[in-house]
């Protein structure tokens, strides 16, 4: 009885670390989105294709540190275009009935 709920365990423990291989492989590799990693291995990683997705993933190298630095300046100033379009688009709408309340 002892030796086969301590089969069990072993089973469950061994299950659990084959599910959460990406997770693990990407932590000993150190990746920065580990934790991203690991959820996207909890929710998905029962569907094949999740789990494999996941382990492509994780043996995938770290982006540059400046990548994030780019990206988030990029998105910056395309924010900033967006309002600056949205604003003169507003000033010329403005403009427009403000100049036709004029002429009548």
């Amino acid at each position: 009885m002892l030796d086969r709920i301590a089969l069990q365990v072993v089973e469950v423990v061994f299950a659990l670390a084959i599910y959460f291989l990406p997770a693990i492989i990407a932590d000993h590799r150190k990746r920065h989105d580990v934790l991203t990693l690991a959820l996207f291995n909890a929710c998905l990683g029962w569907t094949v294709l999740g789990w494999l997705l996941a382990l492509y993933w994780a043996h995938l190298p770290n982006p540059p540190a400046s990548l994030a630095r780019e990206v988030t300046a990029k998105r910056k100033l395309l924010r900033m275009t967006a309002f600056s379009s949205a604003l003169m688009a507003r000033i010329d709408r403005r403009a427009t009935k403000q100049d036709s309340a004029h002429r009548h």
